[in-house]
């Protein structure tokens, strides 16, 4: 029996912590362009804190030939002996919400290159139904030179990851399968069962892994969208939105979703992914477009709560100084993709308040980079007119806020979690 060896494309959120678990019990190679995280990686870090140093440094290994273990590296003959790859590029959208492939098409070109007969490749990036078959293993066989479902074959198992979330592990989170052909469905459902402790779910085709997992995330999101645009009706008339969910809870089959600003790379990314394949069949996928434009617009809706408060109270909005608390796009995770805290910065800056972030969490240089803005994880030793509660990271339950505001400054929390302390409220 051929000893299996992995290779993980990717090593982000998604990637190291799939890589680890799987060097558990095979011999795992970490593959990713980006020679700094490769590094950081082989020395036992992960800036994402996903994965945590000393759960890292049981697996690591210092050269690619082992049995158990990882190796993480951007060296493409590393890899050329692996007979599973495992793509976990990201996926994400432009400018104008369209999907960009280029990750996955780039990922195909690598494994393409080192893909021998009897490999099988699987792609664990959220897509819409079809983009395994029909875009990634055409790749595959343009540079391989092999042919799909009689030299190689290819398997669908969409992540799961909820980045932040120490409770719910890779592990401990049921995992959906699937393959190109019934034995490789099995093979690939078999070698997920023997990491995943939470059990596994063998999907009929590749297409029904692909739709299972973009529905989840565009679930959320209108379900999001729904408590949001409570919130917004709820604020006209004076009703606490959070004392109504409460209320509404104690029902058995209330689903307990809450208001805020939806980012991150998945809930705020994945519909469009849907919508785009809908629209291409000519269907307009109107509850779903919907819960993305009332989402997408939260950023600028808090803003504007913020300015009103500000007016009520007297302030002066131009030339104010304002504090945000928190930039990344979830509480206590230094993930800063696709945060929707930039919109409240970028609106209330628009004002022509001087705004200052704090974020303990986040990279003031990735920050810096993805956004053109100035953040910092040390507290600021000063008064403000007004502070904005964006993300709920437990270190600013320990604060002192309202010794920060000055004198009939305005206190605004879009998460709900400091209680009847604030001026307003999503």
């Amino acid at each position: 029996m051929t000893q299996i060896k992995i290779a993980v494309i990717g090593l982000g959120y998604v990637g190291l912590p799939l890589a680890r678990l799987f060097a558990t019990k095979y011999a795992t190679i970490g593959f990713d362009i980006n020679q700094t995280r490769i590094n950081e990686l082989q020395a036992g870090k992960d800036y994402t804190l996903e994965v945590e140093d000393e759960v890292l440094q049981k697996v690591l290994r210092e050269t690619p030939e082992m049995n158990t273990g990882l190796y993480c590296t951007n060296n493409l003959e590393h890899i050329a002996d692996c007979n599973y790859y495992i793509v976990t590029v990201p996926t994400p959208v432009d400018h104008t919400n369209r999907p960009i492939l280029t990750p996955l098409y780039k990922a195909s070109e690598t494994v393409g290159k080192v893909l021998k007969k009897g490999d099988v490749v699987v792609y664990e990036s959220t897509v819409y139904p079809g983009v395994t078959e029909d875009e990634c293993v055409p790749v595959l066989e343009q540079i391989s030179g092999l042919k799909f479902n009689q030299d190689f074959f290819a398997g669908y198992s969409p992540e799961r990851i909820n980045p932040g979330d120490k409770e719910h592990t890779v592990e401990k989170i049921l995992k959906v399968t699937s393959g190109s052909t019934p034995e490789t469905g099995n093979k690939v459902n078999d070698l997920y069962a023997s990491v995943i402790t939470a059990g596994t779910y063998l999907a009929s085709s590749i297409k029904v892994a692909e739709a299972a997992k973009v529905i989840e995330n565009s679930q959320r999101d209108i379900n999001i969208a729904f408590v949001n645009e409570l919130a917004k009706i709820f604020n006209l008339m004076d009703i606490d939105t959070h004392e109504v969910l409460e209320a509404a809870g104690t029902k058995w089959n209330f689903l307990p979703f809450k208001p805020g600003l939806v980012g991150g790379h998945c809930i705020g990314v994945d519909p469009y992914y849907l919508a785009q394949k809908a629209q291409e069949y000519g269907y307009h996928p109107e509850i779903i477009l919907a819960g993305r434009r009332m989402n997408d617009g939260m950023g600028k809706y808090v803003a504007s709560e913020v300015v009103k408060l500000m007016v009520q109270n007297d302030i002066k909005v131009k030339g104010s100084n304002i504090l945000v608390l928190g930039i990344t796009f979830k509480e206590n995770c230094p993930d800063v993709r696709n945060t929707k805290a930039v919109d409240v910065i970028n609106n209330l800056t628009s004002y022509g308040a001087n705004v200052t972030i704090f974020d303990p969490w986040a990279s003031p240089e990735e920050v810096a980079h993805e956004y053109k803005l100035i953040t910092s994880k040390e507290k600021p030793d000063q008064q403000y007119e007004a502070i904005v509660l964006t993300v709920a990271h437990k270190d600013f339950l320990n604060i002192n806020l309202q010794s920060m505001l000055k004198p009939e400054g305005v206190l605004y929390d879009v998460k709900g979690i400091l209680l009847k302390q604030a001026n307003g409220r999503l």
